[in-house]
C-alpha cells in the first residue's frame, strides 16, 4: 500500500498497489518483508513499512506494525484475502498454506493442503487498484483541526466498486477525547484512474449531517487535482 498523501503525518488517502516504485524494487520490498518476519519468527498479521526515494529508486526500512491497520481493506481489495479471518485462523494454529483464501490467492485448490514455498513463490499479477479516503471529524478550513459534536445521519450508498465503514450509529457523535476518524471509504477499479473515479463518485454522493465538521468536500477537491 502507498500511504504518501498525508497531513501532519496522518494519512489522507491510502492506495494499492503502489505505482511509483518499479516492479523490481517492489519485489525487493516484498522479499525483504518476508525475510524480516521469518528472521524474528513472526506469526500473525502485520505491516512492514518503508520510506521510498523515487529519485534514487531506493527504499529504507521504517517499522513493523505487529497488527492489522485501519486501511487493511485496500490489501483485501487487491488480493481477495480476508485478513482478519486469516489472522484468526493463524492464531488457531492452522498453517498459512492450508488457509483457503491464501491458496486461492496463489491460484491453488482451496481445499488442498499441499505446501507452499512462500519465500520463492511469486505473487500473481495484481488485477485491480483500490484507493481509500479517511472520513474524519475535522475542519479543513482551519488546518484540519479536530472537531467534536453530534452526528445526526450519514448517507452513503455502497456499490460494486465502492464501499465504506463507519463507527458511529444513528444520532451518534464524536467526543473531544476520541480519535477524529469515524469512517473509511474505498473505491476499486481495474486501474488507478478507475478507482479514483469510483472513490470520487462515492464521496460526492455522501452526506453527513450534524454539528461536526468533515473534510469530504476537501477530499473531492484533492481527488480532482491533476497532481493526484
Amino acid at each position: 500500500r502507498d500511504c504518501s498523501t498525508q497531513r501532519r503525518f496522518q494519512k489522507i488517502f491510502e492506495e494499492g498497489p503502489p505505482i511509483i516504485a518499479t516492479a523490481g524494487t517492489f519485489k525487493q520490498m516484498e522479499r525483504a518483508a518476508q525475510r524480516l518476519t521469518a528472521l524474528v519468527g513472526y506469526r500473525g498479521a502485520g505491516t512492514v513499512e518503508y520510506l521510498y526515494n523515487a529519485e534514487k529508486d531506493n527504499f529504507y526500512f521504517l517499522e513493523l506494525n505487529p497488527r492489522l491497520q485501519v486501511e487493511h481493506p485496500v490489501t483485501e481489495g487487491i488480493t481477495g484475502v480476508n485478513l482478519p479471518a486469516t489472522q484468526l485462523q493463524i492464531a488457531m494454529g492452522i498453517p498459512l498454506a492450508n488457509i483457503p483464501d491464501i491458496r486461492r490467492f496463489f491460484d491453488l485448490d482451496p481445499l488442498d493442503t499441499g505446501s507452499i514455498d512462500f519465500m520463492t513463490s511469486d505473487y500473481p499479477p495484481i488485477q485491480h487498484h483500490v484507493l481509500a479516503a479517511r472520513i474524519t471529524a475535522e475542519n479543513p478550513d482551519e488546518g484540519l483541526k479536530p472537531t467534536s459534536g453530534k452526528i445526526n445521519s450519514i448517507r452513503f450508498l455502497s456499490a460494486q466498486n465502492c464501499w465504506g465503514y463507519f463507527s458511529v450509529g444513528l444520532n451518534g457523535g464524536i467526543h473531544e477525547f476520541a480519535d477524529s476518524q469515524f469512517g473509511h471509504v474505498f473505491g476499486k477499479g481495474r486501474n488507478r484512474e478507475e478507482s479514483r473515479k469510483a472513490l470520487l463518485f462515492a464521496l460526492k454522493n455522501m452526506d453527513i449531517s450534524g454539528t461536526i465538521r468533515n473534510p469530504v468536500s476537501y477530499l473531492c477537491e484533492l481527488l480532482e487535482r491533476e497532481d493526484i
